[in-house]
């Protein structure tokens, strides 16, 4: 299975504190380095990480709030500086055109780079590994969550495989046939076949979401069904659960009950707010309760899978 990678960059709601840096996460998978959010000091955050910006291929912007996305201009000045030689895809929810035109149009740039900049909904980018999906929240501004899902694959029991085939007399360009099993073909070795059936398994495919800046919602369980880790807001407690609804955003207890409801295996709090800089285990105990595959990102926290 291919190495997919999730790099915390930066974990806190609207204010940074000293070992919380405004939002931003990069997803690394298969020569993809997708970057979901860029909140202000999102570059310091990509050297303490040892990650090289000029490999970034995707920009997904849940929303126009400052937090979110300050760190957009500074990045882009960076990838023209070191001539950046890609296209940089921009993905977002509507007004996502018309506020990039506006940064482009605020600071001068040494370069100039490619970038192809689009207001999605549904799903909007797959190809052969996996597909990027995204759905509308419920905030006080049009907001995007999304999901990153890779394919299943249909892989081949080498060991079985290894086995038969020492009992068999094949050349090079019989072998080349063996690609076939994995399209559910069987194969012919003169008088002997290869049971595709018999010498393949589907390998299930990884599930990532992320939901930011939202009140509890339909389409945040269905971002969220059956991922692997569904990575979600937890700006109040319960406590606060008046100004959850207020400022339309979640308590730790909606998260959980959001990862709960969608069978999610893994919830992975964050956009942790100030005033849990040092009682964010208020916040973890509360999810825990209603889900117990719960735990709080932490700045620059590395998740592999």
């Amino acid at each position: 299975m291919e190495k997919l990678k999730i790099v915390f960059l930066g974990t806190s709601q609207a204010i940074p504190t000293e070992h919380r840096n405004h939002t931003s996460i990069l997803v690394s998978y298969k020569g993809e380095n997708i970057l979901v959010d860029c909140g202000e000091g999102t570059q310091r955050q990509i050297r303490k990480a040892h990650i090289n910006p000029c490999r970034i291929t995707k920009l997904l912007i849940t929303h126009w709030h400052g937090d979110h996305v300050l760190g957009i201009p500074g990045l882009l000045q960076t990838l023209a500086s070191n001539n950046y030689s890609e296209e940089l895809n921009v993905f977002g929810p509507k007004g996502t055109e018309k506020f990039m035109k506006e940064i482009l149009g605020i600071f001068i740039p040494i370069n100039r780079i490619k970038i192809n900049v689009k207001e999605i909904n549904g799903r909007f980018f797959e190809n052969e590994d996996f597909i990027l999906e995204s759905l509308p929240l419920d905030h006080t501004v049009n907001v995007n969550g999304y999901s990153f899902i890779e394919k299943d694959k249909m892989k081949i029991e080498k060991d079985k495989l290894e086995k038969i085939l020492r009992n068999l007399s094949i050349n090079k360009k019989d072998f080349e046939k063996i690609r076939d099993l994995k399209k559910g073909k069987n194969i012919e070795f003169g008088k002997s076949t290869l049971k595709a059936k018999e010498l393949t398994f589907l390998e299930k495919g990884r599930k990532i979401c992320f939901i930011f800046d939202t009140y509890y919602c339909k389409n945040a369980i269905k971002l969220a069904k059956d991922a692997n880790f569904a990575i979600i807001e937890s700006t109040y407690s319960e406590k606060e659960k008046d100004l959850a609804n207020e400022y339309k955003h979640l308590t730790a207890s909606l998260a959980a009950k959001i990862a709960k409801e969608a069978k999610a295996k893994e919830l992975i709090l964050t956009h942790i707010s100030q005033r849990y800089e040092f009682h964010s285990n208020i916040l973890l105990q509360e999810a825990k309760k209603i889900f117990p595959k719960t735990k709080i990102a932490e700045d620059l926290m590395n998740v592999e899978m």
